[in-house]
């Protein structure tokens, strides 16, 4: 955005946790801030939303009620939106080091042309914040030659809110928090996570007519609310609508609940805003009114699932295993924020018990699955009453008045055509019609916007509307000719994309493949189950890899088989792992910090490189291999070190990794140049397969130097290589450096970074394995030449590192 160019150019966004300029969409009503900012000066920044953007004023003194008192407001950057939610430590060093507050936030209203008062330097207008009400003006002053215009005068007008003290030296803390500004110094040693991504798509429920059963699905309860998405970092927090909508400011009391229980750890919610009575109930309708005048309501927002914790994304994990870790951190957490809890099965139990206790209905999902963010029939919904969303197209009125509203006309998108879909006449309180009234002053049209334009009744006129508005329409059943019976208006759904509003109907497709899935694992379990090394496998015929087609239970027995070969380079070595639960051709994520689902897994609490403490995790045996494979695991990757001596690793991997295109000859001529420095050196090295387009050499050490001298050596040999023949290799990993060479990847040999384990699966087409070899195959084997069949043959045979842990060289 060119108005934040001078706002982006002084801020380093790896160091400081301000926002970066992203887009938002933006909001019918203005927002103002004041922040309080300890930076060189004591001063407060004034803040107020403009055309995309926040014009700000740096206050010295701060505002003041006084009307004698003229506050200089000197003139500073536009600030992105997202800087209104921004309280916490600035670095010292970075522009505007130091502590900032959320002193006072709220509504502002222009009482002229803001473009013409920005330029004539006269800008007067209405706050409605928590602290700061009433008329308000900013005065410019004029300029000496030769300097800019950038020193405003920031004055109270006279109202009923004057004082004659300035009225804001007894605030001193933050209206989002709480917190002093000693607290909030105080408070912002801890490390600053980011989330892993911005923005996501929902994940959305298909409409169907049965339950299927088994414990393979998980019900919730259905609400009826707005679809909330929370974006948590440190000390902000975003509120934003499935359509992108920043709807933080309309629940600032969430939005505060949720800062202080998240205690400044980030996090990405995925839940349902509503208004719940007595006995748990959702009402949309109070929702409506609530939006209109948030007093006296009980707001709740409802949280189903956890999308990403600390800085790792979780949408690639099952759903089982972020409930779990959601239902955990939620232990504590304000009333206000609730766990939506779930029931294993009895899908329609659960329904028929939901539709006497006169809910919406229920929602039900996969355990398994992982968070798409599409309609794919891994979340499923079932309804209690028929009711949905639908466009109003028009409302009709009868010649007998000349205001209100009679009925709507409602209509839904097939395509890009909107289709009449019948008329809601029943509803519509004398509220909703003057809220309705509103809506459609600018809406009106000549034209229909329908496909085919309903018929006006007698003694009634149409008025037609641009196709803009979405509203919740509860009804009986549809008729014959595709039209509504009954429908009574329930609210508008200012949160929906109108062109999105098709015509729910239950999936047969959806239905066929839940009810498949549900007799599948019923004869499961009431014949043999599959149990490996203790461990109950779940969907062994899921295909992992396409061609050739090897499912989940060739992969498990293939760990099974390898693991006696496989262990002594994988047990008691912190791991991470590359997870496909669906397969290769679906998502797959790399995961170093152990789930919630421990089975067959060691946890284990160390420094991280920055020293704070992490939770990350290792296998001891053969359940531990099986345990992740059940879970979708296809690659496992180690730390060059054993838990036992973390700080003095073992193990030394060179990944000789040559450009798109290069000659496989040059690549084996790489591996024969590297074995050939590191005999020079006496050093014994082994040789592999990675699985992909290069080899690695393996080289075995006595555990007794630190990472650093480990990791430099590893650097000294690739650099060596560089030197002598510097046409062939780098050891430069920017990819502007590699043109026609090998990078001899030394990188993996620090503390914290993995390499692929010997006899690990790759996640690749093909199902190629990571597979020791002799030096003298190097001529007839490829680097992606071995696969999981050939494999299992190769394990029969003499193991080329068999003496591996029998060396005894040491690095000094």
């Amino acid at each position: 955005m060119a108005k934040l160019e001078e706002y982006n150019r002084k801020r380093n966004f790896e160091k400081t946790r301000e926002p970066e300029s992203i887009s938002e969409t933006p909001e019918e009503q203005l927002k103002f801030v004041v922040q309080h900012h300890i930076a060189r000066r004591d001063h407060f920044d004034f803040r107020l939303e403009w055309d995309g953007v926040l014009l700000s004023w740096a206050v010295p003194k701060g505002p003041s009620y006084n009307i004698r008192d003229k506050r200089l407001a000197v003139q500073v950057e536009d600030h992105p939106l997202e800087y209104r939610n921004f309280e916490g430590l600035i670095p010292k060093g970075e522009y505007g080091g130091g502590a900032v507050m959320l002193w006072d936030e709220g509504i502002w209203e222009p009482l002229s042309d803001v473009a013409e008062g920005l330029r004539t330097g006269s800008l007067k207008f209405v706050l409605k914040g928590r602290r700061l009400k009433g008329k308000w003006a900013l005065i410019r002053m004029k300029a000496k030659a030769g300097e800019a215009e950038k020193n405003w005068l920031l004055l109270k007008e006279k109202d009923e809110y004057a004082r004659v003290s300035d009225g804001i030296s007894e605030f001193t803390t933050s209206v989002r928090t709480g917190r002093t500004m000693k607290e909030i110094e105080a408070g912002t040693e801890q490390k600053f996570t980011r989330n892993p991504f911005t923005q996501t798509d929902v994940q959305l429920a298909q409409l169907v007519d049965t339950a299927p059963e088994g414990d393979e699905w998980l019900y919730e309860v259905k609400y009826d609310g707005y679809r909330i998405l929370a974006f948590l970092e440190g000390n902000r927090v975003r509120l934003m609508t499935r359509n992108g909508q920043n709807y933080t400011d309309r629940f600032p009391g969430i939005a505060s609940s949720l800062l202080d229980w998240a205690a400044g750890r980030a996090m990405v919610l995925d839940g349902e805003m509503a208004i719940t009575d007595t006995q748990g109930k959702t009402d949309f309708q109070a929702l409506q009114n609530y939006m209109r005048q948030p007093m006296g309501k009980n707001l709740t927002y409802i949280i189903f699932d956890l999308l990403a914790l600390d800085g790792e994304d979780l949408r690639g994990c099952r759903l089982i295993d972020r409930k779990e870790t959601l239902e955990v951190l939620m232990e504590n957490s304000p009333k206000e924020l609730h766990y939506s809890q779930h029931i294993r099965g009895n899908g329609k139990e659960n329904f028929l018990a939901a539709c006497r206790a006169d809910l919406e209905g229920i929602v039900g999902k996969k355990a398994d699955s992982v968070y798409s963010g599409t309609r794919n029939g891994d979340w499923i919904k079932l309804k209690c009453d028929k009711r949905q969303e639908f466009v109003i197209g028009g409302y009709t009125l009868s010649d007998k008045k000349t205001s209100g509203i009679s009925s709507l006309l409602l209509g839904v998108y097939e395509g890009e055509e909107l289709v009449y879909a019948g008329r809601a006449g029943t509803g519509l309180s004398a509220r909703s019609v003057t809220e309705l009234e509103k809506h459609f002053k600018d809406l009106k049209r000549d034209a229909s916007p329908f496909k085919h334009a309903p018929q006006a009744k007698n003694n009634e006129r149409i008025t037609w509307l641009d196709p803009q508005l979405v509203a919740e329409i509860k009804f009986a059943q549809w008729t014959q000719e595709n039209l509504l019976r009954q429908a009574s208006f329930k609210g508008l759904r200012t949160d929906k994309d109108p062109k999105k509003v098709r015509k729910e109907k239950a999936d047969e497709e959806v239905q066929r493949q839940a009810s498949a899935v549900d007799n599948k694992k019923t004869m499961q379990e009431s014949g043999n189950e599959l149990i490996i090394q203790g461990i109950k496998i779940t969907h062994p015929d899921k295909v992992m890899f396409d061609d050739p087609e090897i499912t989940k239970a060739d992969v498990i027995r293939y760990y099974e088989k390898v693991a006696a070969h496989m262990l002594p380079y994988v047990s008691h070595r912190i791991l991470s792992i590359v997870r496909c639960p669906k397969g290769i051709s679906q998502t797959c994520f790399f995961k170093k910090h152990p789930g919630t689902d421990n089975q067959g897994i060691v946890s284990v609490s160390i420094p991280a490189n920055d020293g704070e403490m992490e939770n990350y995790f290792y296998i001891e045996d053969a359940a531990g291999l099986i345990a992740e494979a059940q879970m979708g695991t296809l690659e496992f990757h180690t730390w060059g070190s054993r838990v036992e001596k973390l700080e003095t690793p073992d193990i030394m991997v060179f990944d000789l990794d040559p450009d798109e295109g290069m000659e496989l000859d040059k690549v084996r001529q790489g591996v024969m140049d590297l074995k050939s420095i590191l005999a020079e050196l006496s050093i014994n090295a082994y040789l592999k397969t990675s699985g992909g387009k290069g080899y690695h050499v393996v080289v075995p050490f006595k555990p007794t130097v630190s990472w650093d001298v480990f990791h430099d050596f590893a650097k000294r040999v690739a650099e060596v290589m560089e030197q002598k023949w510097p046409g062939r290799y780098t050891s430069n990993i920017r990819k502007d450096k590699r043109k026609n060479k090998i990078f001899i990847d030394w990188i993996r040999n620090g503390r914290g970074a993995t390499s692929i384990a010997p006899y690990s699966i790759r996640a690749r087409k093909g199902a190629k394995v990571s597979m020791p070899i002799a030096w003298d195959e190097l001529e007839t084997v490829a680097p992606d030449g071995i696969t999981m069949a050939d494999a299992l043959q190769r394990i029969g045979r003499s193991d080329p590192w068999k003496d591996f842990f029998q060396n005894k060289q040491a690095l000094k």
